[in-house]
């Protein structure tokens, strides 16, 4: 008999457990790279660049006595503009939030400030909320994958679980989702069985523009792109029109991103597309423009307008 009052109509067993899992850790450490290794499929956008993640995604695994919903934070930094403000807190508020922190640790490099930061953040944390350490890029190790690997790591805070692993090869991924089902504890689905993150079809098409953008430039580009979907409309179930624009904040970042001629916008639209063809099964037409707002990551309202939770200030 099911114990559990189900918003899904769904029998559960008597044993069902569910929770929240923080997965916290510096900059480009394989957060969204493990997310995406735990689902069999991409949800989050990934690239060798810091700071690739803004805004707080989940990702839910559901099994028949299971549903562990993994919340992929931005990476925990030193902010210096209002979007890098609003990536801390919303790392900050999944650590409160959450039934169990996972810190993805970087195992071929040993511990930095920002480590011990983070270290300092968990043992503040409040309540008891069990630390599972996942040790991320052990393929990188020469030939120490064993039970000596990360030491410096595992003494940065108190946990109740160690995993090595490397979640771009898929090694280690299945016993670390074994170890966090048995910490979880009893209780009901969250979301229905199907589902396997809570964002929108603009979201995901602007993460994909975005990360196509990540990808193919370089210095400051990254970091200083937005994108907004302005428009997106399915013309049929196989067909969608999207409408995306990419604001930059300077002049020469706009002439970058355009390319001599339109090349590089439309090498751009062209592997955004591919990809979101992929993901929805459907013919996408996309259509991409570039534009200059100036400062914008210091820009409250138009951070609200891209949809961070941005708090209002005080009058």
């Amino acid at each position: 008999m099911n114990t559990f009052d189900d918003p899904f109509d769904e029998v559960l067993p008597t044993d069902h457990r569910s929770g929240y899992v923080a997965v916290v850790g510096r900059p480009n450490t394989g957060k969204s790279t493990l997310i995406n290794a735990v689902l069999g499929q991409k949800i989050a956008i990934v690239s060798p660049r810091p700071q690739t993640t803004r805004r707080q995604q989940l990702g839910i695994l559901t099994e028949a006595d299971v549903q562990i919903v993994f919340v992929d934070t931005p990476g925990l930094h030193e902010p210096r503009h209002r979007l890098g403000q609003h990536m801390v807190r919303a790392a900050s508020d999944a650590l409160r939030d959450a039934d169990i922190i996972l810190w993805l640790l970087d195992v071929s490099r040993s511990p930095n400030d920002e480590d011990r930061s983070i270290a300092e953040r968990i043992r503040r944390r409040p309540g008891d909320v069990p630390v599972v350490l996942a040790l991320n890029k052990a393929d990188l190790l020469p030939d120490r994958a064993n039970d000596d690997a990360g030491e410096a790591h595992r003494a940065l805070v108190a946990h109740e679980q160690v995993c090595l692993l490397s979640a771009l090869h898929n090694q280690g991924v299945a016993d670390l989702v074994a170890r966090l089902r048995g910490m979880l504890p009893p209780g009901p689905r969250y979301f229905p069985a199907d589902q396997v993150s809570e964002v929108n079809l603009r979201f995901i098409a602007a993460e994909v523009v975005r990360e196509k953008v990540i990808l193919a430039t370089s210095q400051e580009i990254p970091h200083a792109v937005a994108v907004e979907v302005d428009e997106y409309r399915e013309r049929s179930a196989k067909r969608s029109y999207i409408s995306a624009i990419l604001y930059v904040e300077r002049e020469s970042q706009k002439g970058i991103l355009v390319g001599k001629g339109g090349r590089m916008i439309r090498d751009l639209g062209r592997a955004a597309r591919l990809e979101l063809e992929g993901m929805l099964e459907a013919r996408i037409y996309l259509e991409l423009r570039v534009k200059v707002r100036r400062n914008w990551r210091k820009d409250d309202e138009f951070l609200r307008r891209l949809g961070y939770r941005i708090p209002r200030r005080a009058s």
